[in-house]
């Protein structure tokens, strides 16, 4: 029952990878479609370490933070329930290690100047990062639909 009343989350597609070195690291590139903004998807990309990177460092478990994001007008917006609130809601998460570390995106309506903001960060077990970008999507002079009106 809990379960049917959290917000659905997007899932991402791979949509590019780029090698970066010899050792086998890449940067990985994502679309991810908002679950409760049809007509908006955001791409998102992420370094990705290597087996043999963490294994010749050392360091298994540590992952950077460096994220970035892109969010464009994709097809007609329609717009669900969203949460209008200053902290906004998540619309995406992924594990980036094994225990210790998570991206986020998470969407802001900014009512003031009718637009989406998108923000993507990561989060640690112990501390957070201040590592993070947005991207927003005007909407002002767009024809978009609200199903649940617009605030």
């Amino acid at each position: 029952m809990l379960f049917a009343l959290a917000p659905a989350l997007a899932t991402a597609e791979v949509v590019g990878q780029v090698g970066v070195d010899w050792v086998g690291n890449d940067i990985i590139i994502e679309a991810v479609s908002d679950p409760e903004v049809k007509g908006v998807t955001c791409h998102v990309t992420y370094f990705d370490r290597s087996i043999i990177d963490r294994l010749s460092k050392g360091n298994w478990f540590e992952d950077p933070s460096n994220n970035s994001i892109a969010c464009r007008q994709t097809g007609p917006i329609e717009i669900g329930d969203i949460d209008l609130s200053e902290e906004g809601e998540e619309v995406f998460r992924e594990g980036r290690s094994i225990i210790w570390k998570s991206l986020y995106v998470n969407r802001i309506y900014d009512k003031t100047n009718d637009t989406l903001i998108y923000l993507i960060h990561s989060r640690q077990v112990v501390d957070g990062s201040a590592k993070m970008a947005i991207s927003t999507v005007p909407l002002f002079d767009q024809k978009v639909v609200w199903t649940k009106g617009k605030p």
